[in-house]
């Protein structure tokens, strides 16, 4: 299945980096639809001229947590995160909430630049024969409790 949605999401020092690298990649984001965090969007938006862009909140707001749901809904094949490491972020909770939700339905996750320029150039971006594995939770929430 080839990748339709991707989050793009982007601490406030990595911002600048993350609208350079889709600038780069407006061709290969061009077909995609994209979901991205408050300022993030914003400036992706602006920047990409897409008016389809679907922001949310700000991260701290809950944006991290909007796009966290919308990959549990599937609605999210990929997440773009470029996040800063020498920052300290007032919601770092939320942060690891999000990554946990992507690597428990196994959608790759890219942090940086590096990573985002491997995913977005495979071949499994824009193969319709590839499946993505989705885990499989019927035990989990099948299981009895007492």
């Amino acid at each position: 299945m080839a990748v339709t949605s991707v989050a793009l999401v982007a601490h406030d020092n990595k911002k600048k980096e993350l609208v350079e690298w889709a600038n780069e990649n407006r061709t290969r984001l061009a077909p995609l639809r994209l979901y991205a965090t408050g300022t993030t969007g914003r400036l992706l938006r602006e920047s990409l001229q897409r008016d389809d862009m679907h922001s949310l909140l700000s991260g701290p707001l809950g944006g991290d947590q909007q796009i966290g749901a919308k990959i549990a809904e599937g609605e999210i094949d990929l997440l773009v995160f470029f996040w800063d490491p020498l920052e300290p972020q007032p919601h770092d909770p939320d942060i690891k909430a999000l990554l946990r939700i992507a690597a428990l339905w196994n959608i790759p996750v890219a942090c940086n630049r590096a990573t985002a320029e491997f995913v977005l150039t495979s071949a499994y971006m824009t193969d319709d024969n590839h499946r993505s594995q989705k885990p499989d939770f019927s035990d989990y929430t099948g299981r009895d409790v007492h």
